[in-house]
C-alpha cells in the first residue's frame, strides 16, 4: 500500500485487476499485513531446504557443500549448543566471521536451536565488539580465527564460551574457546525445541554511520516476511519477461555482501528458497570475481554498487562477455543513475539490472526495481512488496517527505532501548525511516537521509541529487556531498571527490558542472579532492561523518594560515 500523508491519508493505489501473485489464495496473498502462505519461522524456512539434497549450496575455496551436508552440520551444531552448552530459546548466539561456509552453518544452527542469532560486523575492532557484546549479553560466541583476539578479553572477563571456526594455524586458543568439530549425523535432526513466530530470531546492529550502533530486534515472523519479499520480486520479474515463475535452472549467485549485513540476507534467502548456489569470495577482487563467474557459470551478481561498477569496468577492459550472467543486483548504498544505461548499452536486455531499498530495521529489502521499469526510471528504488505499507509523511511542495513503513518484516524495537524504540515508531505502528522520499505512479524514490540533508539558508539540498550530478563529470570516480556549519546560512554544501586514474579537474570546473544542472544554492561551496577511495563501512556506505571531520579540520587549518 502506498500513501502520501499530510493530515489525512490518500487512498492506496488499486491495481486495475486482481494480481495473480497476490489475490486471495495466490502464492503471495496477504491478510492483516502478513503473507498467508510460506514459512512463519526461520526454523521452518531452513528445514525445507533439506529437500534439495545433494544440490550444491555453498561454493568456496575449500570446496562445495551440498544442502544436505549444510543442514546436517547446522543440526549437529544446534544440538551441541543445546545439549553441551545448555543454551535455551531466547538466549543470544553471536556470529562473527568473514564469509566462510560455516557462517551459514552457525547462523542456521542458532535458528534450529531457538536462539537469537546476533550477526556482528566482522571488521569491527575489539572496542566495537565489546560495545555490542555488552549490549546483547550472548551465551556463546561463534567466531572465526581472525576474530579470536578481538573478543577473547571480553569472553574471559564474563566466562562466555566460544566455538572457533578456521582457527589460526599454530596459535593456541584462549581458555573457554573450543575448535569447531562438525557433527553431521544425518539421523538425529535438530534439537526438540519450540520455535514460534512471535519469538525473537535476530538482533542486527545498525551500521553506525550517523551514531552509535543499536541492536534492531526482529521476530521469526518478521524474518519469514523478509525471506518472502525477494521471492515475490523474482516472480514479478519472471512474469514481466514472459516467463513462468520458478521455471528454469536454479540461480547461481556470486553474493559479495558480507553475511552480517541485511542486504546479504535478501540475496541468500532468495537463493535458498529456489535451491540455488551461493559462490563465496574470501575478499573482494574484481579479477577473481570474473574468474568465479566463468568457472561456476554464475547467473546472479549481488553486491554494493561500488563492486558492481568495478566488475563492469574490468569486464569492459578485458573484453569479458559475462556470458552466463543474467542479473546484476545492487544494494546497501544508492546505485549510480547511469548503471542501467551502461548495462543496456553493452549487454542489451540480457543482464537484468535490479536495485531496491531496505534497512537493518526492515530485515532487508522491502522495495525493488528491476528490468524495463528500472531502465526507464533509474533514479527510483522501486515498488513495495505486498506485505509492506509505504507512506510519505507531510510532503513538501515537491512531494518530498519522510518515508514511513509498516509491515510484516519490520523489526519490533531496539534491544534494551525503549526510548529509541518509542522514537522510531509513530503511535499507529508506522516506522519512521529517517529517509526523505517521493512517490510517483506507485514508485518510491529515495531522495536523502533526513539527518544528512543540507539546509542552506532555509533551502533543502538533497545530497544524493548533487552527488549524482558530480558523478556524471568524466573526471569523477566517486563523490560525497555533505553539510558544513556556516555562521549565517546554518550550513553550506561541501563535496569530497576522487578522480578517475589519470584524470584531473579544478574545483571551479566541478562547481560549474553542478551549476549548469542544478540551482545555485545546491552548488558546493567547498570541494575537497582525495587521492584515496572515500571511506566506507563494510556494507559500502560512505562514512560522511569521517569526511565531515576531515573537511572541518581543513577549514580550521586554512583560517589559521
Amino acid at each position: 500500500m502506498v500513501e502520501s500523508h499530510t493530515d489525512a491519508p490518500i487512498p492506496p493505489l488499486a491495481p486495475p485487476c486482481p494480481d495473480p501473485l497476490t489475490a486471495p489464495g495466490a502464492p503471495f496473498a496477504v491478510e492483516d499485513g502478513v503473507y498467508t502462505g510460506g514459512p512463519r519461522t526461520l526454523r521452518e524456512f531452513v528445514e525445507a531446504v533439506w529437500g534439495f539434497g545433494d544440490r550444491p549450496f555453498l561454493v568456496s575455496e575449500d570446496g562445495v557443500t551440498s544442502y544436505r551436508e549444510f543442514f546436517d552440520a547446522a543440526c549437529g551444531l544446534a544440538r551441541r549448543l543445546v545439549d553441551v552448552h545448555g543454551l535455551r530459546p531466547g538466549d543470544r548466539a553471536v556470529v562473527a566471521m568473514r564469509n566462510h561456509p560455516e557462517w551459514q552453518v552457525a547462523f542456521w544452527a542458532a535458528q534450529l536451536a531457538g536462539l537469537v542469532a546476533v550477526p556482528l560486523n566482522a571488521w569491527w575492532t575489539a572496542h566495537e565488539f565489546a560495545h555490542a557484546l555488552d549490549d546483547c549479553a550472548p551465551g556463546v560466541l561463534l567466531v572465526d580465527g581472525e576474530r579470536v583476539e578481538r573478543v577473547a578479553a571480553w569472553a574471559a572477563a564474563r566466562s562466555v564460551p566460544a566455538i572457533v571456526f578456521h582457527p589460526e594455524p599454530d596459535r593456541p586458543l584462549p581458555g573457554g574457546f573450543e575448535r569447531y568439530v562438525p557433527d553431521t549425523d544425518p539421523f538425529l535432526g535438530p534439537p526438540p525445541v519450540d520455535v514460534l513466530p512471535e519469538h525473537d530470531a535476530t538482533i542486527f546492529y545498525t551500521s553506525g554511520t550517523t551514531g552509535r550502533p543499536k541492536g534492531a530486534v526482529a521476530t521469526h515472523l518478521a524474518q519469514a516476511g523478509a525471506a518472502t519479499h525477494p521471492r515475490y520480486f523474482a516472480a514479478v520479474s519472471a512474469l514481466r519477461r514472459g516467463e513462468r515463475p520458478g521455471a528454469g535452472p536454479a540461480p547461481v549467485s556470486l553474493t559479495t555482501f558480507p553475511f552480517f549485513h541485511v542486504a546479504a540476507f535478501t540475496s541468500f534467502y532468495s537463493v535458498m528458497a529456489a535451491g540455488g548456489t551461493l559462490v563465496l569470495m574470501r575478499k573482494w577482487d574484481p579479477a577473481r570475481a570474473l574468474e568465479l563467474i566463468r568457472a561456476h557459470r554464475v547467473t546472479h551478481y549481488a553486491g554494493v554498487p561500488t563492486t558492481a561498477l568495478q566488475l563492469l569496468d574490468l569486464a569492459e577492459r578485458t573484453g569479458d562477455p559475462l556470458e552466463s550472467l543474467t542479473l546484476i543486483s545492487t544494494g546497501g548504498a544508492p546505485a549510480p543513475a547511469g548503471l542501467t544505461a551502461r548495462l543496456a548499452a553493452r549487454y542489451g536486455e540480457r543482464i537484468e539490472p535490479r536495485n531496491g531499498y531496505g534497512l537493518t530495521e526492515t530485515c532487508g529489502g522491502v522495495l525493488a526495481h528491476f528490468g524495463a521499469e528500472y531502465r526507464a526510471h533509474p533514479e527510483s528504488a522501486g515498488r513495495p512488496a505486498p506485505a509492506v505499507e509505504v507512506r510519505i509523511e507531510r510532503p513538501d511542495a515537491e512531494g518530498v517527505g519522510e518515508l514511513w513503513l509498516r509491515g510484516q518484516s519490520l523489526f519490533r524495537g531496539y534491544w534494551g532501548d525503549e526510548a529509541a524504540t518509542r522514537a522510531a515508531f509513530a503511535p499507529d505502528g508506522w516506522f519512521r525511516t529517517g529517509d526523505l522520499a517521493r512517490l510517483c505512479d506507485g514508485r518510491v524514490t529515495i531522495v536523502d537521509r533526513v539527518k544528512d540533508m543540507v539546509i542552506r539558508g532555509g533551502e533543502n539540498v538533497y545530497c544524493v541529487e548533487v552527488e549524482e550530478v558530480l558523478q556524471r563529470h568524466p573526471a569523477v570516480a566517486e563523490a560525497a556531498v555533505l553539510g558544513l556549519a556556516h555562521p549565517e546560512l546554518g550550513e553550506e554544501v561541501a563535496a569530497v571527490v576522487r578522480f578517475r586514474p589519470g584524470a584531473t579537474a579544478g574545483a571551479e570546473e566541478l562547481r560549474a558542472h553542478v551549476a549548469a544542472r542544478l540551482a545555485a544554492f545546491k552548488v558546493p561551496a567547498h570541494v575537497l579532492v582525495r587521492e584515496a577511495e572515500l571511506p566506507r563501512n563494510a556494507t559500502g556506505k560512505i562514512l560522511k561523518r569521517e569526511l565531515r571531520e576531515a573537511m572541518a579540520a581543513q577549514e580550521r587549518e586554512t583560517r589559521i594560515r
